[in-house]
C-alpha cells in the first residue's frame, strides 16, 4: 500500500524476529558464563593464553562463601601449579605428562587432584561435614548390617593392611564416606592423635566387604597392595578432613588402579 511504513509487517513476523534477537543474546549469555572457570584457555607447550576466548569472557563476578569463609570473585584467571613429580614425554603439542618418582603420588592421570580449599567441608549450620563416628551424635550402624569397625582391611595383593578404627560419616547426606584404618608407618604432629589414634582415611567407594574362612566378613580393595597403605595422604589433623586433603585422597586410591602393580600399566595384547 503505497504511504505505508509497516504494511508488510505482520505481529508473527515480529514476534520470530524477538525470538530469534532474545535466543542469540541466551547464547552469548551462556557462553560467556561458562568461562568464569577455566579460562582464558592456555597454549599446550608454551602455557600461553589462547587469545581467542577473550570475547567471550566474562566480568568478574563476586561469590559471598558461606559461614564467614570470605568471598572470591571469578573469573580471577588464577592457575593450578603445575604437577611438580611429572614432566611431558615431549615438547611437542598433545603429549602427555609422564610420572616421575613414584607414579601414585605425582599428582597426574588416574591420579590427578583439584587444588580445592584446604578447608574442612561444612553443613549448612556450619559444623565439620565428614566427621568420624565417634564424633557425630545420633549416627549408628543400622542394626542387621555389618559393623565394620574392627574388621581386617585387605589389598589386592590379598594380605592384611590393617584394621579398621572407625567410620567417617557426612552429617549432611547421612552416609558412609571413610573408613579410618590403622597402619603402620603414619605419623602425625595433631594433639588430638594422642587421644584419638591417627589412621589413614579409605574412601567407601574403593571397598568390597567380602567373607574368608569360616565366613568372617573383612574389606577388600583392589585398587592398591597392603604396603601401599603406609603412603595415603596424611590428614593435618586426626578428627577432620580438608577438601584438598579429600581430593588428594581419593586420587591416591584412584592412581592405583593404573600404578599400583606393574601389569596394570602393560597393555593386554
Amino acid at each position: 500500500m503505497t504511504g505505508t511504513i509497516v504494511g508488510s509487517i505482520d505481529v508473527a513476523q515480529v514476534v520470530l524476529y524477538a525470538f530469534w534477537i532474545f535466543f542469540a543474546g541466551l547464547i552469548w549469555y551462556l557462553r560467556t558464563e561458562d568461562r568464569r572457570e577455566g579460562y582464558p584457555l592456555e597454549a599446550d607447550v608454551s602455557g600461553a593464553y589462547n587469545k581467542s576466548p577473550w570475547l567471550f569472557v566474562p566480568p568478574a563476578k563476586t561469590f559471598l562463601l558461606p559461614h564467614g569463609q570470605g568471598a572470591v570473585q571469578a573469573p580471577n584467571f588464577r592457575r593450578d601449579p603445575p604437577p611438580a613429580n611429572a614432566e611431558r614425554i615431549s615438547r611437542a603439542s598433545g603429549y602427555p605428562l609422564e610420572p616421575v618418582g613414584d607414579p601414585m603420588l605425582a599428582g597426574v592421570g588416574p591420579g590427578s587432584w583439584a587444588m580445592r580449599q584446604d578447608v574442612p567441608d561444612l553443613t549448612a549450620h556450619g559444623e565439620a561435614r565428614i566427621v568420624p563416628m565417634r564424633m557425630a551424635t545420633g549416627f549408628e550402624i543400622a542394626a542387621g548390617e555389618i559393623d565394620p569397625r574392627g574388621l581386617a582391611v585387605v589389598g589386592c595383593d590379598r594380605l592384611v593392611a590393617g584394621t579398621v578404627r572407625d567410620v567417617w560419616v557426612d552429617r549432611s547426606e547421612h552416609l558412609i564416606r571413610y573408613y579410618e584404618v590403622d597402619v603402620e608407618g603414619q605419623a602425625t604432629t595433631d594433639p588430638d592423635a594422642e587421644e584419638d589414634g591417627f589412621g589413614v582415611l579409605l574412601p567407601n567407594n574403593f571397598v568390597v566387604i567380602k567373607r574368608g574362612r569360616a565366613r568372617a566378613p573383612y574389606l577388600y580393595v583392589h585398587a592398591i597392595t597392603s604396603e601401599q597403605f603406609a603412603l595415603v595422604p596424611a590428614r593435618a589433623a586426626a578428627r577432620t578432613v580438608t577438601r584438598l586433603e579429600e581430593d588428594r585422597i581419593a586420587a591416591y586410591y584412584g592412581s592405583g588402579l593404573l600404578y599400583a602393580l606393574r601389569n596394570r600399566r602393560e597393555a593386554l595384547l
